[in-house]
């Protein structure tokens, strides 16, 4: 559950009032990619129908993603790159038409970085549930509206059997890497112990073998500030004027988000006990520095995301346990055939170290043994995205590791 963005994921600090102004104006009911809005760099597979654990389906879904660099003639350079809970498929290049913002990972992948296009084949596809693009709640259901709450049930195996018959599509039998952070990184997994011969080398970033109790929790009261919006209206909002959909609830939820994924030694270091003005809030109505920067990219957000989809996927990393039916996750790891790195951010307090501890200490093809590689940043669980030099540096080691020809 990260920021995802490039504007956003950089270090905190102080909102401008020129940052103010670009909120001026009512956000739109939804902020959801829809037919009919600039497609940008994005392209299309369908691959539908698909049947979920819970029981429902969809009979028709479509897969929203972005590539760079070029297949090589022996399909052996593929490397799909999985994002988070609220990214999508703009994984680098600039801002415009279809995409509001610079790719969220601009500094990691391109011409001569750790990832680099010029050698392999990289693909970024929008999950399953999201809302810029691939099919979710947002989309329109068969009879003509959208889905909104009638959306079914994910989990995150459910959205790995998606990302699975979207590289059968796309032609990719086996992908040279798979590189997840944070609810990407729990797909990765699956992806790694659900179809092992079909991924050469993995990459795991600030994720867990399982989300806790307390992750749940967190995620439980973030749902929870989404329904009780008035404007929500059980999930049939899409129809609402700008500034009448579910934005308060969305976007105090993301606030309460956004507090577990820097540290608090970041925000205590860029804002102390500042004020946004000059007006005190101690009494005279002013605001912390603080408080303001937490309005601004709540609101902020909800310009680029929808209510329903937030709801379906938290729900979707509420259900992630990579031992759940496979005799827990000690065995669930030893399934796992891929050379893997596995990262964790020292100050991360929603995905903290011990979990990339506990997934490398089960690995047999960790590169680093039984350890898990933990990177010093002041970011929180938000240092995958801003560190580009110390997680491109982990990625580099894991793309250059050796593995055996594939026998399909």
């Amino acid at each position: 559950m990260d920021w995802q963005f490039a504007a956003d994921t950089v270090p905190s600090s102080f909102v401008t009032e020129a940052q103010a102004r670009s909120l001026l104006g009512k956000p739109p009911a939804t902020g959801a990619w829809r037919d009919g809005d600039p497609v940008g760099n994005r392209r299309f597979l369908d691959v539908g129908p698909l049947h979920f654990e819970s029981g429902g389906s969809l009979d028709a879904v479509r897969i929203a993603y972005e590539s760079w660099g070029e297949l090589s003639p022996a399909g052996d350079n593929a490397v799909l790159v999985l994002h988070a809970l609220t990214g999508d498929s703009h994984l680098s290049g600039p801002s415009g038409d279809g995409h509001a913002t610079s790719g969220w990972w601009g500094g990691i992948v391109g011409p001569g970085l750790a990832i680099d296009t010029d050698r392999w084949f990289v693909v970024a596809p929008n999950m399953l549930g999201g809302c810029q693009g691939s099919t979710g709640p947002a989309s329109l259901s068969p009879d003509g509206s959208e889905w909104g709450a009638r959306f079914p049930h994910l989990t995150i195996r459910d959205q790995v059997a998606a990302q699975v018959a979207f590289s059968d599509r796309l032609g990719i039998d086996r992908w040279a890497a798979v590189i997840g952070g944070s609810m990407g990184g729990m797909h990765a997994l699956e992806w790694a112990i659900g179809a092992p011969s079909r991924v050469a080398r993995l990459a795991i970033l600030a994720a867990p073998p399982v989300t806790t109790a307390d992750q749940i929790g967190l995620n439980s009261v973030q749902m929870e500030a989404v329904r009780c919006d008035p404007c929500f209206r059980f999930g049939d909002y899409y129809d609402a004027a700008d500034g009448d959909g579910p934005t308060r609830g969305l976007a105090l939820a993301r606030r309460m988000a956004l507090l577990n994924y820097r540290s608090p030694e970041e925000l205590n270091l860029r804002f102390e006990r500042g004020w946004q003005s000059e007006i005190s809030p101690i009494g005279a109505g002013g605001r912390f520095a603080v408080e303001s920067y937490l309005d601004f990219h709540g609101n902020k957000f909800t310009r680029r995301f929808d209510a329903n989809s937030y709801l379906v996927l938290v729900e979707a990393m509420n259900s992630h346990d990579v031992g759940r039916g496979r005799g827990g996750v000690a065995s669930a790891l030893s399934l796992i055939t891929a050379r893997t790195v596995v990262v964790g951010i020292d100050s991360d307090r929603l995905f903290p170290v011990e979990g990339q501890r506990l997934i490398a200490a089960h690995l047999p093809g960790n590169i680093d043994g039984t350890d898990a590689v933990v990177i010093r940043s002041d970011y929180g669980h938000d240092g995958f995205l801003i560190e580009n030099e110390a997680v491109g540096a982990q990625l580099s080691r894991v793309l250059t590791e050796p593995v055996p020809p594939h026998r399909g």
